[in-house]
């Protein structure tokens, strides 16, 4: 999702590339008011303590930061939440330290319902000094949050996350395809499956929509699984066995997006043929 997160005074504004896709939310519970930033020229005059970066990939993330670092003052701080390759976010704090811009990574663990309550998990690096200025931004969408290190490592730590969640996710889906197949009673395949190791939230996030004919219980496209799953390819090269287990996840979601399904959400796929 393209999106710039900023913090100004009372207000979080949120700014979507699309026309339209506008989302802000006051924190002090008054009225809202939607503020739409046209250019990157419109931060010049913004006066920001700090800007969050939210963007698909890593390229986008960099090219965006170029750009930006031209324009904002040395004294706001950059909380990029955008899931990067293993080097990306060293590489797009490097962008930033040449204009004397702090930078701190913070991707996210949890998906748009988390978003909105504001109970996602953050996976941080930074240096010590700018993680303790960025802390109370923390606060506003994180249930939890935890310092992994310099930047970098959060990215680490995001990617192997990610792995383990999208694998879950790939094994639920392939459980309820085939119990689908072969005319098991999906109720009571959940409810064994709830009992034993295999438990997971993937599990019950897939499940628990999926049994009231909903197939958007987990809510994560599959060409970004594919991004997600090269990029923790790439991270896992040097552990062979890790490395073939991604490789064979991706090529499901590849599979699903060469055949048309990119924009759906993984456990639509169930129903796909």
């Amino acid at each position: 999702m393209a999106l710039v997160v900023l913090y100004e005074d009372n207000h979080l504004i949120a700014v979507k590339k699309n026309a339209g896709d506008i989302v802000q939310s006051d924190q002090t519970g008054d009225k809202t008011l939607a503020e739409e930033v046209k250019s990157y020229e419109d931060f010049a005059n913004k006066n920001l303590d700090a800007m969050f970066m939210c963007v698909t990939n890593t390229p986008i993330a960099k090219s965006i930061s170029e750009k930006i670092c031209q324009i904002l003052d040395n004294k706001t701080l950059i909380i990029d939440i955008t899931t990067h390759n293993k080097t990306g976010s060293m590489e797009t704090e490097k962008i930033f330290k040449a204009k004397n811009i702090n930078y701190v990574e913070c991707p996210v663990m949890g998906g748009p319902v988390q978003a909105e309550e504001g109970i996602l998990g953050g996976i941080v690096g930074a240096s010590d000094e700018n993680f303790k200025i960025a802390e109370p931004y923390f606060n506003f969408f994180c249930k939890e949050y935890f310092h992994f290190g310099t930047v970098g490592m959060g990215a680490k730590s995001k990617l192997l996350n990610n792995f383990l969640s999208l694998g879950n996710a790939a094994l639920v889906n392939h459980l309820a395809k085939s119990a689908t197949e072969m005319g098991l009673d999906l109720k009571k395949v959940f409810d064994v499956a709830k009992l034993g190791s295999g438990n997971s939230a993937a599990l019950n996030r897939v499940f628990d929509n999926l049994l009231k004919g909903d197939f958007t219980g987990f809510k994560f496209t599959a060409s970004n699984s594919v991004k997600d799953l090269t990029y923790i390819q790439d991270l896992l090269k040097d552990f062979p066995e890790a490395e073939k287990v991604a490789e064979v996840n991706k090529n499901y979601f590849q599979k699903a997006v060469d055949d048309g399904y990119g924009e759906n959400f993984i456990s639509e796929l169930i129903n796909k043929k």
